[in-house]
């Protein structure tokens, strides 16, 4: 695989609890192109919550070699670490994690805040990733005022406002009925085409099919 966005070399993540060392991934190597729709998925307690964290650099492997976007991240101190994930990784969570009390156009435009991004420009961007996903008629709406499909979609146009390189969806259906599931699902399929890398964590075989390629974890190790 030629220039992979994500390649991970021999990582894993123990967990000291002071009397017993608990391994949560255990040399794991895996590789992922740029423009792939990748899912990975496990049962419970299988390491993809670990894995997750470590993609997402919100966390650091223990031991291996983690480059990300061409980036070394073993590299980075807290603050440059934190600037790479800003700028290179939207995250899709499944109980959204919008702003209670805010409506969706800030929520959306928050994570401009961080980049430095002017007001009038975070408002214009952040009105655009809202339109793009069929909520231009809800940009003012707070979360108790939308649907579980209509939060995850903020959740989403949230994700992609500063145009990452990587969407990382952490269970994003986990919350929906069927039918908002299989919007959500959509809009990956949409964004997938339109040449955007997504990972996909997930514990349901379902979800994990409409990906191009599984990686499936099991007990911290990459099983198939």
């Amino acid at each position: 695989m030629s220039d992979p966005i994500i390649h991970l070399e021999n990582v894993s993540r123990i967990y000291d609890t002071g009397k017993v060392q608990v391994p949560a991934l255990v040399d794991v190597d895996l590789s992922i192109a740029r423009g792939e729709f990748v899912a990975i998925i496990g049962p419970s307690g299988s390491g993809k919550s670990t894995m997750m964290h470590i993609l997402g650099c919100l966390d650091r492997p223990t031991a291996g070699r983690y480059v990300l976007d061409g980036t070394p991240v073993d590299e980075l101190n807290d603050d440059a670490l934190a600037a790479l994930r800003s700028r290179s990784i939207g995250f899709v969570f499944q109980s959204y994690n919008l702003l209670p009390r805010t409506s969706a156009l800030e929520n959306v435009a928050t994570p401009l805040a961080y980049q430095g991004v002017s007001r009038r420009e975070r408002v214009a961007r952040a009105q655009a990733a809202l339109e793009r996903l069929g909520l231009g008629d809800r940009m003012r709406h707070e979360p108790t005022e939308l649907s579980g499909g209509q939060q995850q979609r903020v959740g989403i146009a949230r994700a992609l406002v500063t145009e990452p390189a990587i969407l990382l969806a952490d269970e994003p259906t986990g919350n929906l009925d069927s039918r908002a599931g299989n919007e959500v699902i959509g809009i990956f399929h949409e964004l997938h085409a339109a040449g955007r890398t997504i990972v996909l964590i997930t514990h349901d075989p379902d979800v994990a099919a409409v990906a191009d390629r599984q990686v499936h974890i099991r007990d911290g190790r990459i099983a198939a």
